[in-house]
């Protein structure tokens, strides 16, 4: 406050110094520079004010928009996985490394090397051993994208962090946060060859077709979900301010059961990669019932029991169908009780369309099923999922506290 007042001082003599030679024609430079040097004093003084206040509401916009960028990002390597997998793609590429397996083959002789390697594995020799090499060309396409996209993932995330980071964006709460969300897409990265392994190995004693483990499927699946979502969460909390709610009971109740539909929305997603990665979305095409029963005969058919749960790929499509429809009810039971509450228009438009996107999602799911799992409607649906799970965190963020 002392500086400022100083300088504003010789700002004013400097001025003044100036009036007086105003009449002179004998130093007309000197009266130019004395007038020079008290503005770009007064400027520098206001970019150094300016300077100490990062981070602020200017610089918290672009890192919100930037986290929803790459939550974006992420939606498309989920959804690209998805059709990697509906396609049986995702065996394609035997090896992994980091940079070199970023060009593709170019030549002829390369591309038949490369087909040569699949043809030492399993799926070649159990399901495609008739498979020719421009069939190969395209699902090796296929992983290879999926693989490329990944990897723009990690350079959306660690790039602007470094940059963001030395030019002071970060508090030091976001810090921590940041590091973890990059240091999870590392781990998401080494967690998807971790999946591909297991569909690469001899299993002499299984008669059943290749497939990666659907238990590193719904890893890989779940540690993309919650990097999505925390990337999506914090980003909404950047870029849209907490409503100034009055905190009642019936304000906490309706918060909580959102945040009960939120987790469920999470696992009935999740219960989703076992249903691909056993292929059950193939073994009861009927609904509502499964075949002509509501409970199915093999429904309980390997022992120990809960091995059910996780393998028999019967038990996994009934315990999907259980979700959905749980999901379904806790979310138009979020939409009555809403109706009830005076909420701000946001948090009511965000319910309203969490509410019309899990019917839609239900309707994708049954289509998807009664027509025996087509591509396009099947990559649709879990696009859905994950929209679905979107709305839910956006209603989380309109109903969450004010910041103390």
């Amino acid at each position: 406050m002392f500086l400022s007042s100083v300088r504003t001082a010789i700002f004013c003599s400097c001025k003044s110094a100036g009036k007086g030679l105003q009449h002179s024609s004998r130093s007309p430079q000197l009266r130019h520079w004395l007038v020079k040097r008290g503005q770009s004093s007064i400027t520098a003084e206001a970019g150094a004010s300016s300077a100490a206040t990062v981070p602020n509401a200017a610089t918290n916009r672009i890192l919100g928009r930037w986290l929803l960028g790459c939550s974006g990002l992420v939606v498309g390597a989920v959804v690209l996985g998805g059709v990697t997998r509906l396609t049986e793609s995702g065996l394609s590429m035997v090896d992994w490394h980091l940079v070199r397996e970023m060009r593709p083959p170019q030549s002829q002789v390369e591309w038949e090397a490369e087909f040569s390697k699949y043809q030492q594995f399993p799926e070649f020799k159990v399901m495609n051993h008739d498979m020719t090499l421009p069939e190969f060309k395209f699902i090796f396409y296929m992983e290879w994208g999926h693989r490329m996209w990944g990897r723009l993932v990690g350079l959306a995330y660690i790039l602007p962090t470094a940059y963001f980071w030395r030019k002071g964006y970060f508090s030091r709460s976001m810090k921590g946060k940041v590091l973890g969300l990059c240091g999870f897409v590392f781990f998401q990265g080494l967690l998807g060859w971790y999946m591909v392994k297991s569909g690469l190995e001899e299993k002499p004693e299984s008669h059943d077709i290749p497939r990666v483990s659907q238990y590193r499927l719904s890893a890989h699946l779940g540690s993309a979900l919650l990097l999505y979502c925390a990337s999506l969460w914090t980003g909404l909390t950047l870029l849209l301010p907490a409503h100034k709610l009055v905190e009642t009971n019936r304000l906490m109740q309706l918060r909580r059961f959102a945040k009960g539909t939120g987790g469920l929305v999470f696992l009935t997603a999740l219960s989703g990669a076992f249903v691909a990665g056993l292929d059950a979305g193939l073994v009861y095409n009927s609904f509502p019932k499964m075949g002509d029963r509501w409970i199915p005969d093999d429904l309980l058919a390997f022992s120990p029991t809960l091995k059910n749960v996780f393998e028999n790929p019967t038990t996994v499509q009934f315990d999907h169908r259980i979700l959905a429809i749980s999901s379904l009810t806790a979310i138009t039971g979020l939409y009555l009780f809403s109706r009830r509450m005076m909420l701000p228009r946001r948090a009511k438009m965000a319910i309203s369309l969490l509410t019309a996107m899990a019917y839609g999602q239900v309707a994708l799911g049954i289509s998807t099923l009664l027509l025996y799992v087509p591509t396009l409607l099947a990559a649709t649906h879990q696009s859905g999922s994950v929209a679905l799970l979107s709305l839910a965190i956006w209603v989380l963020a309109e109903l969450r506290k004010m910041p103390k």
